[in-house]
């Protein structure tokens, strides 16, 4: 692990709730411990550089080359919920919630806007790879919940949905 992924990891850890995180191999050690308001880290360094190491993060490990495109996967899928008679579409992992592309497009969808299985809803930030997050349901955007590139945790509604 180099250092530019531990700082990545730290920024990651900083815009999320994650309280501590421990990572432990042969003849290294990591361990980020966030308080309040700062984050404490200790670092104990190898004998010998090690170079493209995983980096486990929670439950699965998250891993891809730092200059690769990520493969092209099944896309992650926004999780609905139902509430009264709208449905919540919760975000399926943690990171960056973007509503564009790019600073320079528009938005994905608006207040109001109708939606299909399959529409781009928004796009979340992890690790430096940006998911689009696609509807599974159809029907009338009442609400974005969520502040453009503000970060957001695994099963945080994200829009709520007027379904027919």
């Amino acid at each position: 692990m180099d250092f530019r992924q531990i700082q990545e990891l730290i920024k990651m850890i900083n815009k999320s709730n994650i309280g501590e995180l421990s990572i432990e191999q042969k003849d290294f050690k990591l361990s980020i411990k966030q308080k309040e308001e700062a984050v404490t880290q200790v670092v104990a360094a190898p004998s010998f550089p090690v170079q493209g190491m995983p980096v486990p993060v929670g439950p699965a490990q998250i891993t891809a080359p730092q200059n690769q495109p990520a493969p092209a996967a099944e896309k992650p899928k926004a999780a609905p919920a139902a509430t009264n008679s709208n449905t919540i579409i919760k975000s399926p992992m943690i990171g960056t919630f973007y509503r564009r592309p790019s600073p320079d497009k528009s938005n994905f969808v608006e207040d109001g806007d109708i939606i299909t299985p399959g529409k781009v809803l928004c796009v979340i930030e992890a690790m430096k790879l940006f998911n689009e997050i696609e509807s599974e349901i159809s029907g009338k955007i009442v609400k974005v919940l969520v502040e453009d590139a503000s970060p957001v945790e695994f099963d945080q509604p994200l829009f709520e949905v007027e379904t027919a």
